[in-house]
């Protein structure tokens, strides 16, 4: 059953470069079609942000369109994340409740009128958080404090996860550090078009700045390749879609990792030129596999909700909230809150 998943992976992996080389070529040989005039923000930049697999490379939320060149964004990000989990089997006994607070700087570079380039620096904060009240407040207000939640109830941190008796990953209260960095590039193949949407090829490389032994990074380098897609479909909406594949690197814990996919899809209304909303549904495959730990093994499924608001002409401030649908229960993390700011220097 595995090495079937694996190769149904590695097969995926394989139709994934075909069409992107296809799409490439596609980019060489159409002629570029004219801006459409609604202009939106973009998705947000959302990631797993569920701890374990937060340490892999995330292909965070993009547009298709690309930096004009020699523009340069400089963009901050405070994601503040919160998990708690519970196993307890013959093979995994993990207990874990925390928050994450993870502070990204962001650097991209229209390099030319087709090509942006970016790095991103992560720090990474655990510790027991803030957004307990809120959380089961929500819960109880709705379908009620989760199971996990009630039986952590009194316990503001902890962080145990042994395998066969053995310390998968450690994790202190008050850890700080940083993460893995990640090289970002972006290729623009069409502008948009009255028919054609915006399309363009994304690739990425994170490098293993972070500590693994505190769950701050896998240890190893992984590859990123991408395709990001965005179109007006209305006025004053717009339609934004990625698909991705991450390829990981090594192992992490011993832990056997293999090809992982992540999509985001994401509507946009515009409210006025400076002022929009937006709503996103994320999936991310996880690359671990076969550990025995439900929130090692199992997928993502996540909502977002926010809003984008120009302060500036070249200032943007971004407040989204991520939501777990847990469609395959017992994996994502519960919930997370993210404010961005994004100055723009221009040539």
């Amino acid at each position: 059953m595995l090495r079937l998943g694996v190769t149904s992976l590695q097969d995926a992996g394989r139709r994934v470069l075909v069409v992107m080389a296809a799409v490439l070529l596609l980019g060489q040989a159409a002629p570029v079609h004219a801006q459409s005039k609604v202009e939106g923000f973009g998705p947000f930049p959302t990631r797993n942000f569920q701890p374990f697999q937060l340490i892999f490379l995330g292909m965070f939320g993009d547009r298709a369109t690309v930096l004009e060149k020699r523009a340069l964004d400089l963009r901050v990000e405070l994601a503040e994340t919160s998990s708690a989990f519970i196993q307890n089997s013959q093979q995994i006994n993990a207990t874990l409740k925390f928050e994450t607070l993870r502070a990204g700087l962001f650097f991209r570079y229209g390099l030319t009128d087709r090509v942006e380039v970016g790095l991103e620096v992560p720090v990474l904060y655990r510790y027991s958080g803030f957004l307990e009240g809120a959380i089961t407040a929500v819960e109880r207000m709705t379908a009620g404090l989760s199971p996990v939640r009630q039986q952590l109830e009194n316990t503001s941190y902890i962080f145990e996860f042994n395998r066969n008796g053995t310390p998968l990953f450690n994790g202190g209260n008050g850890d700080v550090g940083i993460g893995d960095i990640s090289f970002i590039g972006k290729y623009q193949v069409l502008l948009q078009g009255d028919l054609m949407p915006a399309l363009a090829l994304r690739f990425a490389l994170k490098a293993p700045t972070g500590d693994p032994n505190r769950a701050f990074g896998s240890g190893h380098p992984d590859l990123g390749l991408g395709l990001a897609a965005e179109k007006a479909i209305a006025k004053n909406w717009i339609l934004y879609v990625n698909v991705n594949g991450i390829f990981p690197t090594g192992s992490v814990a011993g832990l056997s990792l293999g090809p992982a996919f992540s999509s985001i899809t994401g509507v946009e209304y515009l409210w006025s030129p400076n002022f929009s909303l937006v709503a996103q549904f994320d999936y991310y495959s996880s690359p671990y596999r076969d550990t025995g730990a439900k929130l090692l093994d199992r997928g993502v499924t996540e909502t977002a909700f926010g809003f984008n608001y120009r302060l500036r002409p070249h200032l943007l401030w971004q407040v989204y909230g991520v939501e777990n649908l847990d469609f395959t229960r017992d994996s994502a993390a519960d919930f997370t809150l993210s404010t961005l700011i994004t100055f723009r220097f221009r040539k």
